[in-house]
This record gives C-alpha cells, sequence and structure tokens, in this order.
C-alpha cells in the first residue's frame, strides 16, 4: 500500500514521518484509491473539496469524510455520485443535520445506517461473548 498525503501546511518530513509521500492536491485527487478527510472546518477549509476535485477522482476512488460536511461541496458530491464519476463515498456529516426527509442522499444514508447498527450489534455481541467466555477461563484457573 502506497499512503500518499497532502495538507495546506505539511512539509515532506512531516509526511515521511507519518509514513506517507507528499504530494499536490491535483495529485491526491487523482492518484487516490480511498480518499480520507481529517480537518477542522474553518475558513480556509470550507468548500475545499469541490467539484473540481471530486472530478478527478478515479472511477474506483472512495471519499470518506469524517470531518466537517462543509469541507466537501455536498452538491458536487451529489452530483458525481449520481453519474457513477466514483465508486462511492461514506459520510457521517453533512452540511444540515438531522438530513432533511427530502434531502436526496437519505435512502443511502438510511441503508449505510442499518448497516453500521447490525455490524456494531455484531461486534458487540462477539466482544460480550469473548469477555464472558475470559472471565470463565480466569474463574476456573483461580
Amino acid at each position: 500500500m502506497n499512503l500518499i498525503a497532502w495538507s495546506q501546511n505539511m512539509t515532506p518530513e512531516a509526511a515521511k514521518a507519518a509514513g506517507a509521500i507528499l504530494v499536490s492536491k491535483d495529485q491526491l485527487f487523482e492518484q487516490t484509491d480511498i480518499l480520507t478527510i481529517h480537518l477542522v472546518l474553518s475558513t480556509r477549509t470550507r468548500g475545499l473539496v469541490g467539484a473540481a476535485e471530486l472530478e478527478r477522482m478515479k472511477p474506483t476512488a472512495w471519499l470518506i469524510n469524517a470531518s466537517r460536511g462543509p469541507i466537501v461541496d455536498e452538491q458536487a458530491l451529489i452530483s458525481v455520485l449520481k453519474n457513477k464519476q466514483i465508486a462511492g463515498a461514506a459520510i457521517d456529516v453533512f452540511d444540515i443535520e438531522p438530513l432533511p426527509s427530502s434531502h436526496p442522499s437519505g435512502r443511502w444514508t438510511m441503508y449505510w445506517q442499518r448497516r453500521i447498527s447490525a455490524t456494531y450489534r455484531m461486534i458487540l455481541q462477539d466482544v460480550l461473548e469473548d469477555t464472558v467466555s475470559n472471565i470463565r477461563k480466569w474463574l476456573d484457573t483461580h
């Protein structure tokens, strides 16, 4: 796996220390397979990812926004998703929250919430079963 990174303030040394290669913003969007966003919302980052950046992404690329909704131009993202210009997006932040029922991505959001919820229950069940098993093993030896 090749890890590439871009930030307005990142130096090549900082990227290397994190195990990444510093690239330009254009190169980041053109080369990435999975682009994750981890930024604070500010005047500098609001609208940082717009139509031009999203359209540079490969059709097999995924965008994950784990920061704040307004960092990514929501309408531009909806457009590239509808036009299948990128493979998909994982978003848990939007410009307006909670999403109104009329929001164009409402049905996608519900699907992912159900999937995440089911996955969470399965993981929780595994963790609880392992915990009970470990407690029983400890009790058997003490």
